[in-house]
């Protein structure tokens, strides 16, 4: 299984950005997949998950409304597009996949910075 983010960079606050993940190694249209951050100095905060057939998306309150997540089966991809970013978005963002409500693999992880 490998999990490799990007997209990643330093936008002003307001602005957007698109994170994708390029996932190999499993059958990615059978698995949930989800998107968590680390800010510096803070612990691992879960931001939101897709059901597998992107019926169901999931997201955390701090998120609503402004991150929308995604994934294109064909291209066993996954994405997170961030848009009215808020300093409070700065963190690593990690994909990971999720089985039997656990998270068993993640990526390295992508750097996203806010800041004017």
């Amino acid at each position: 299984v490998q999990l490799v983010e990007s997209g990643g960079g330093l936008v002003q606050p307001g602005g957007s950005l698109r994170l994708s993940c390029a996932a190999s190694g499993f059958t990615f249209n059978t698995y949930y997949m989800s998107w968590v951050r680390q800010a510096p100095g803070k612990g691992l905060e879960w931001v939101s998950d897709i059901h597998n057939g992107s019926s169901n998306f999931y997201y955390t309150d701090s998120v609503k409304g402004r991150f929308t997540i995604s994934r294109d089966n064909a291209k066993n991809t996954l994405n997170l597009q961030m848009n009215s970013l808020k300093p409070e978005d700065t963190a690593l963002y990690y994909c990971a996949r999720k089985a039997f409500g656990a998270m068993d693999y993640w990526g390295k992880g992508t750097l996203v910075t806010v800041s004017s």
